[in-house]
């Protein structure tokens, strides 16, 4: 899998919310920038190295108008508790930078429904933006559910007042947790993007109601999700038949690169899925926070960085 660099400059950067900077990035060289839907996220390069040297790379969701292609549009919420990514964001990416990007990419598209419910917990309405438009156009039914800590800190609270009767903001200090039964009440087509423990909540209500199909994006790995058995096994490399052997301890993706295969790759915790390769025999042990159940029951695809074998070899289309 290979996709292009691209070299952009933060045209604009200005506050969405408290602790939020939206960022609006155009191609240095001016030329439009690839197309994409609402739900994609892209790679941003902070450092300019490669992940394995260090490098850090991190996934954000577009949240600007598919429509214009000059520019992308970010919002990145700082996070004191991270690994440095969205300090780099606000504090060193200023007008004029530039800047690096991969992508986009898109494991959480929208897909046609009469009608939707969107549920947002602070940050996480960054990928619904573009969705509420989409599903504008396409005539159907929605409303949007967005929770945060406060009013003052969830972007895009102007929402309300452009949709008045189709959005609800529910600040925790004035509304409480959100109320997913309540909200639920009446929906067939869930998206759902935020923290994990409103993730977790979303599928275990939905869980209880078949009629319900929910659609989540997590910004990272599912609880538990490495909590097994690591045991050693082998892939084989469709395309030369040379085989890779996987050690106890040792991801596929971390196997490769020993091995000299190069594999793309920018979260390594499952979630971002640039690193997903189709499986061609054998059975994958999913541990990614992506793929949906019927996904992971098909055995034809795995993310690299975090899922293993349930047998003693897999086949990898590589």
């Amino acid at each position: 899998m290979t996709e292009t660099e691209l070299d952009l400059v933060v045209e604009r950067k200005e506050p969405a919310a408290d602790g939020v900077a939206l960022l609006t990035l155009r191609r240095a060289d001016g030329v439009d920038l690839p197309e994409w839907e609402p739900g994609a996220h892209v790679d941003l390069l902070l450092d300019g190295r490669p992940v394995p040297d260090g490098g850090s790379v991190r996934q954000y969701s577009l949240c600007g108008d598919p429509a214009e292609r000059s520019v992308w549009r970010i919002a990145v919420l700082r996070e004191p508790e991270g690994r440095g990514g969205s300090a780099h964001v606000h504090d060193v990416l200023a007008e004029g930078a530039p800047v690096r990007a991969r992508g986009p990419r898109n494991h959480f598209p929208l897909v046609p429904a009469p009608s939707y419910l969107f549920v947002a917990g602070g940050i996480g309405i960054t990928p619904i933006v573009p969705m509420l438009a989409a599903a504008e156009a396409a005539g159907a039914d929605w409303r949007l559910v967005h929770g945060g800590r406060t009013r003052s800190s969830m972007a895009f609270a102007d929402l309300a007042e452009r949709h008045p009767g189709r959005v609800e903001l529910r600040p925790q200090d004035e509304a409480g947790l959100l109320d997913l039964p309540g909200i639920l009440a009446g929906a067939s087509s869930v998206y759902c993007c935020g923290p994990e423990p409103l993730l977790a909540a979303m599928e275990r209500e939905c869980a209880e109601r078949p009629d319900v199909t929910l659609h989540v994006e997590r910004f990272a790995p599912k609880a538990g999700a490495d909590d097994v058995p690591q045991d050693a096994f082998e892939v084989s490399l469709a395309g030369s038949g040379r085989v890779v052997a996987v050690p106890a301890g040792r991801s596929v993706l971390d196997a490769l690169d020993d091995a000299g295969v190069s594999v793309l790759s920018s979260c390594r915790e499952g979630t971002c899925g640039t690193c997903e390769t189709g499986v061609l025999e054998g059975v994958p042990d999913h541990r990614d926070s992506l793929l949906t159940e019927e996904e992971r029951a098909a055995c034809d695809t795995m993310m690299l960085c975090v899922s293993r074998s349930r047998t003693p070899r897999l086949v990898l289309d590589l």
